[in-house]
């Protein structure tokens, strides 16, 4: 057989030569001429750019098309193809191909091969970065900031171990079903309503079956509504749960709680932190803000404070992030702290690639909104992304949010496997206040401010969380109670 040509790689290093076996690619591409039964094996996995050698490249794609469109792929089919290839005839011309097919051997390690070419191509991929890493550093001509350099170096690291991945592809039916008897066993473990993570909260556990992972879960409201105050209210519970199943002897993967990664572009890490010990020690943040507190509450919230701290809630606080350099965060986080929920805070705060950019906002939306759903079924998490509604709202006289409120709704509303809406009446009650009765009030003004009351008492502390979209399940809504003061969900109380 004749041998290969050398293929020095572009831009590779001098002296240095990268990772390869052109025999082992050769070998290949003559198994899989002589028994095409080979090639729609290999086909999952090998792309013509995992071959080292250019031309084997182009020969190995000609097979994949003609096996493609169910013809024969052989050196007399595929010599047409390549008569006028500079390359084949550097080596003799079409005649190469049936060289590659003289040893029947090859049939036998075919599979091997297969996963060799493979393999080399990963490490190649991996010299490249590095390459591109010495490179980079190197550079001081421009804006220097290692930061960026950092993340993007993750960012290809990530996307080499993600083709390295072969747990992919079509499961079989018995491992589909293994991971569904999985699933209901963690929900029967938790009392019978929990399969994903939890809530914290019952009856939103009973109606969504908690977080589930792989899910894009859109929490959305108009402001006031309360919608930052319950995604931190998850988190924290979600974490606070995973906690406790440890001390308690449960299994990582049988716990119905998770570490949290909160991307909160809106505000500061310290301020989430205060609300959320705001909320478990019950004292007003806006006391603890100004230090308007006694020396025995400031031990209460100090004892909170060190009570939590373990909690593995990890707050990343950076503005204007790009849905690229937040999957890389996240990403990160899922390496080295195991998270199992990702919240944003919110998705119009984030920021697509350049090229959505210029596409106008409502392209720019729809990557952001796939790029989140990709995120949840590559770190197989729940993502709960909060995201603003449209003043439309304001304009109709039922003020609940409705899916066709949802900004930019289209792609938001595709991409997303639950949709829930934060609603308060109590909030638009407030507004309706009619002027407090005097001695010279009329006794019609007296039954409008009795009937108001009437009802500022029945919406008081109560908020509802609609489930206007879900994948799993029917839609429906949840009424929960709400501390303004600690802007605390909770379940309500039987009978309130």
């Amino acid at each position: 057989m004749a041998q290969p040509i050398p293929f020095p790689a572009p831009g590779s290093p001098e002296g240095v030569t990268l990772p390869q076996n052109v025999e082992a690619e050769a070998a290949l591409l003559g198994a899989m001429m002589i028994d095409n039964r080979i090639a729609e094996d290999v086909l999952q996995r090998l792309r013509p750019e995992h071959f080292f050698e250019p031309l084997h490249g182009r020969i190995y794609e000609q097979i994949a098309f003609l096996v493609g469109e169910n013809r024969l792929a052989s050196p007399v089919t595929l010599r047409p193809l390549f008569a006028a290839d500079p390359a084949m005839k550097e080596l003799g011309g079409p005649a190469y191909l049936a060289q590659l097919t003289g040893n029947p051997a090859s049939l036998i390690g075919a599979r091997a091969f297969a996963e060799q070419v493979y393999d080399l191509a990963m490490l190649r991929a991996l010299v490249t970065v590095g390459r591109d890493m010495v490179d980079e550093a190197l550079d001081t001509s421009k804006e220097i900031n290692p930061a960026a350099q950092i993340e993007i170096a993750e960012m290809k690291l990530y996307e080499v171990a993600e083709k390295g991945a072969n747990d992919g592809g079509a499961k079989s039916f018995t491992r589909a079903a293994a991971l569904a008897v999985k699933q209901a066993e963690r929900a029967m473990n938790s009392g019978g309503s929990v399969s994903g993570i939890t809530t914290g909260m019952a009856d939103l556990n009973a109606m969504t079956g908690g977080m589930n992972r792989s899910d894009l879960i859109i929490l959305a409201g108009r402001p006031g509504m309360g919608k930052t105050s319950l995604a931190t209210n998850i988190a924290f519970n979600a974490a606070r749960r995973w906690i406790d199943d440890r001390e308690a002897g449960i299994p990582e993967d049988k716990s119905i709680g998770a570490p949290v990664a909160f991307f909160s572009l809106e505000m500061s890490a310290d301020q989430l932190a205060m609300r959320i010990l705001s909320e478990q020690s019950e004292i007003v943040s806006e006391k603890l803000r100004t230090g308007d507190i006694s020396p025995s509450n400031f031990q209460k919230f100090a004892r909170a404070a060190a009570d939590l701290e373990q909690l593995p809630l990890f707050i990343d606080d950076t503005p204007a992030l790009t849905i690229a350099a937040l999957r890389t965060r996240a990403r990160r986080l899922k390496r080295q702290h195991k998270i199992g929920m990702v919240v944003v805070d919110y998705l119009q705060l984030l920021q697509g690639s350049s090229r959505s950019q210029g596409d106008g906002r409502v392209q720019e939306i729809s990557e952001i909104s796939r790029g989140l759903k990709t995120l949840a079924k590559e770190l197989h998490v729940p993502v709960i992304a909060l995201s603003q509604l449209s003043r439309a709202v304001e304009q109709r006289e039922d003020k609940r949010p409705q899916l066709s409120d949802l900004r930019e709704s289209g792609s938001i509303e595709q991409d997303a496997d639950i949709v829930l809406f934060v609603y308060r009446d109590e909030y638009y009650h407030d507004f309706k206040a009619p002027k407090a009765p005097d001695a010279n009030s009329s006794a019609d003004d007296l039954e409008k401010y009795q009937t108001w009351q009437d009802e500022q008492l029945r919406v008081a502390g109560k908020a509802t969380v609609i489930v206007a979209k879900q994948r799993h399940g029917a839609t429906g809504s949840v009424d929960l109670r709400f501390d303004r003061q600690f802007t605390k969900f909770s379940d309500l109380m039987p009978g309130h």
